[in-house]
């Protein structure tokens, strides 16, 4: 029999390029979201029969459906640090509370393994390059919430019930659910559009991530069976993708080849950070496959091709301040009960 994999906001940014994946390698899917975003591409022929597609809130669905879930990929929350600043009070009832909810009910219903999507944004300022033993660092609700689900989620670890924190770099590429409130899909639509890059803060450092290689390092994790993952943190990404905002600037223009201005401006943006990835390397060989060239080219032709566009839903933080101001289209999503 499959394994079951349950993900908690699979319609995501991430999730919608990891079910299909999951998929493919033989898992059957559960998929908990909102549907914030649509469903289309989760409803295709292909996949009607691996993957069940449950509407419901990770901070209020029946537990049942755990009741026959081997592993439990925790991706859903509100999603970057700017969003965490429109409502921090939701920000930890979803990102904390919801999560933590999520991994309690997963044990107690016999699931297996607890992965929880965390980021290195909880670093917040480091001098030094951040490993998994660095003290963190938390400046925005965001990142709080991540470490407060984090810190209650491993507490629950024990040999029969293993729990992982992922703290993934920042990530780019193409995805169904398309975002473009991330550095590196924010640099390369402006590139497309504009001809000019701006740049916020071009100290600031960042460590970033394809989205192929958050793929492979979900699967790497799922695979190990040695526990070596049990009660874990792990850094993910690459030691060679940690770049100032004004290199990744510099090497996104030279990944497209073509003219564009790079204007610098400052920023209210204190977060400033390198990771090191050696651990997960070293203890699951995990290494990242691709660079930034390869999602820059990737997003600025599908730009060029019209597979993605940059409607008011890819701009995370701009949808949600639509739907704050629009009542009617908040009722419509239930956001003042859900989200918001």
């Amino acid at each position: 029999m499959n394994q079951k994999i349950l993900v908690t906001g699979g319609a995501g940014y991430v999730g919608s390029v990891l079910i299909p994946n999951l998929i493919k390698e033989g898992y059957f899917v559960k998929c908990l979201d909102r549907f914030f975003f649509g469903i289309e591409f989760l409803s295709r022929k292909e996949f009607q029969d691996d993957v069940e597609l449950i509407k419901d809130d990770i901070r209020w669905f029946d537990p049942k459906i755990l009741d026959d879930v081997d592993v439990v990929l925790d991706l859903a929350a509100l999603s970057n640090d700017p969003v965490g600043e429109l409502d921090p009070q939701k920000t930890f009832e979803i990102n904390h509370m919801g999560r933590h909810r999520v991994a309690k009910l997963s044990k107690e219903h016999g699931v297996k393994r607890y992965v929880l999507a965390s980021s290195a944004s909880i670093y917040g300022q480091q001098e030094q390059i951040a490993n998994e033993a660095s003290q963190v660092n938390p400046l925005t609700s965001y990142s709080k919430a991540n470490r407060k689900s984090e810190i209650d989620s491993l507490a629950l670890n024990d040999e029969n019930f293993f729990v992982t924190a992922l703290r993934f770099s920042s990530i780019y590429g193409v995805s169904p659910r398309m975002r473009f409130d991330t550095a590196v899909n924010c640099m390369v639509l402006d590139a497309y559009k504009k001809k000019k890059i701006i740049v916020n803060g071009k100290e600031n450092k960042r460590p970033f991530i394809f989205t192929k290689d958050v793929v492979q390092a979900y699967l790497t994790v799922i695979k190990e069976l040695n526990g070596k993952i049990a009660g874990q943190i792990f850094n993910i990404g690459s030691n060679q993708q940690n770049l100032t905002m004004e290199a990744l600037a510099y090497k996104i223009v030279d990944s497209i080849g073509e003219k564009c201005d790079i204007i610098f401006q400052g920023t209210n943006d204190h977060r400033s950070y390198f990771a090191s990835f050696d651990k997960i390397k070293n203890a699951l060989g995990f290494a990242t496959y691709y660079d930034i060239k390869d999602g820059v080219i990737e997003v600025y032709q599908a730009l060029e091709n019209g597979k993605i566009s940059d409607n008011i839903k890819t701009k995370t933080v701009e949808w949600y301040k639509y739907l704050l101001k629009n009542s009617d289209a908040a009722k419509n999503l239930m956001i003042n009960n859900t989200l918001l």
